[in-house]
């Protein structure tokens, strides 16, 4: 009796021990399909924006040339939701103020309804201006250089997005557009003082951006988290900095935003966001009251009221780069589509509208099938960030834009945002470094600090910091060499 219940009691052990290697091999196999699926969803993404285009000009005897700029529309789409939607919403998944799932699903939604309600601006010039149309000969030429700008962005991208570097998207359209055209044209196509100033903003963006965040965090730390009674002083000042974030995205989305649905000054732009801030201040002075009642005097505490404003700035973010930066990332395929068409080529380019729902369809499924791991990054792998200096993130974001158009600056959003959380993340290292200092100064004869401890209070993750601006630097010159390459093979495939 007892071997038998020693055999039972052993065959169960063993069938447990099994069943678990089949468990962990479900879960083994369902993690490793994941990008399967992924990958599978964005081929068919891509064959329908191809088979849709196709449809569209059907009649044209460049159907195939139109469904095939599509498809690689759509493939750079994907990409634009992978890695520059991750700036957006990075902040506020590092922060805890969102989970992934709700980020993701704000952003789509806000993305959409920025590129689709206010994204249908125009391309004043052939992707900005970067090459003289004249100078390329032909509207095939035109065409075939496009195409190699396109696809080199779109494949660079990618890279930058699979390396872990969030890098500007429009930066590497810029680029993709200047290879095509030396390479078509010679130098002389290319307009140097264009591309001068836009290597001025990959100075100019993250420097700003992370000044201004600094400064921000720096402020709130002064008035809110180091007084005596932190709920009191935040009752006082989250209004106020609320209401300015308000007013900033206001005039940001006014002036950035919706200039295709209605095209006012800055000075106007300015007045619209000061009535709006001083409105949701006041809005916020009773609802930042109610939210504070009953909180403890105490850092954790004050995490509570800057949480709602952070995941509607996230929002904000979004929508407005729908609206600006999408129609300039698929600039390029409406150039193709007008090229290929009867009007041939022109100075300026109107957007489509069904290229416009490739771009915005396109940022949302690369957003959720791919943008997770760029998010986690931007959001808690450069630094830790918290509620507080996730809003000074965001906040420096529109602030840096409004301050860029006035000057007349060339900035990337990318360079800014990131920017932001790189400033956050070195002013809490010298300000910690700071406190150090002088309450070593107070102690008679310190104790020397050792350089594993100096490198333990590093507060921002150097192999991130090398890795995204290496990435930035070279950005525009490696799309415009893979476009160049790209344009050769075309036009030598082509005949």
């Amino acid at each position: 009796m007892t071997d038998s219940r020693d055999f039972e009691a052993r065959h169960l052990e063993t069938l447990d021990r099994d069943l678990g290697r089949f468990s962990n091999l479900e879960i083994a196999t369902s993690y490793a399909g994941r990008p399967a699926v992924g990958f599978g969803i964005a081929f068919l993404f891509v064959a329908v924006a191809a088979l849709a285009a196709g449809l569209f000009f059907q009649q044209s005897p460049n159907t195939v040339i139109v469904a095939v700029a599509a498809a690689i529309g759509a493939y750079m789409a994907l990409n634009i939701g992978a890695n520059d939607v991750a700036n957006n919403m990075g902040p506020a998944v590092g922060a805890r103020a969102l989970t992934m799932g709700g980020a993701i699903a704000i952003a789509a939604v806000c993305e959409t309804a920025g590129a689709l309600l206010a994204g249908g601006d125009v391309v004043g010039t052939i992707a900005k201006g970067i090459i003289d149309v004249d100078s390329l000969g032909s509207s095939r030429t035109f065409v075939w250089a496009m195409l190699a700008a396109l696809l080199s962005s779109a494949i660079w991208v990618n890279l930058a997005t699979w390396i872990g570097a969030p890098v500007s998207t429009t930066h590497s359209v810029v680029g993709g557009v200047m290879g095509a055209g030396i390479a078509a044209a010679g130098f002389g196509a290319v307009s140097w003082p264009t591309m001068g100033a836009i290597a001025l903003s990959w100075v100019v963006s993250p420097l700003l951006g992370g000044t201004v965040a600094a400064g921000v965090l720096w402020f709130i730390k002064a008035r809110i988290i180091y007084r005596d009674d932190k709920i009191a002083a935040a009752r006082v000042w989250v209004p106020v900095l609320t209401g300015l974030m308000g007013g900033a995205f206001a005039t940001y989305i006014v002036m950035k935003g919706l200039k295709s649905v209605i095209d006012v000054g800055f000075g106007a732009a300015l007045f619209i966001g000061l009535v709006a801030g001083v409105g949701i201040g006041a809005i916020m002075v009773p609802v930042v009251r109610r939210q504070a009642r009953g909180l403890e005097n105490r850092n954790k505490s004050l995490k509570v009221l800057f949480a709602v404003p952070l995941i509607v700035s996230a929002g904000l973010l979004s929508f407005a780069h729908g609206a600006n930066d999408v129609a300039n990332a698929v600039g390029p395929l409406a150039a193709i589509v007008q090229a290929s068409g009867s009007e041939g080529v022109a100075g300026t380019i109107g957007i489509p509208a069904w290229v416009m729902v490739i771009g915005a369809f396109g940022i949302s499924f690369g957003l959720f099938l791919f943008g997770p791991r760029l998010i986690r990054m931007v959001g808690g792998e450069i630094t830790k960030l918290n509620p507080m200096r996730a809003y000074c993130v965001a906040l420096s974001a529109a602030l840096t834009v409004i301050a860029a158009s006035w000057l007349g600056l060339p900035v990337s959003s990318t360079h800014i945002a990131v920017g932001g959380v790189f400033g956050v993340g070195f002013f809490r290292e010298w300000h910690t470094e700071r406190r150090m200092r002088a309450a070593r100064l107070a102690v008679p004869n310190p104790p020397a600090v050792a350089a594993e401890e100096r490198a333990r209070r590093k507060l921002v993750r150097r192999s991130h910091f090398l890795t995204i601006v290496a990435a930035w630097l070279i950005t525009v010159p490696a799309a415009a060499i893979l476009s160049g390459v790209l344009f050769l093979i075309v036009t030598t495939l082509a005949g």
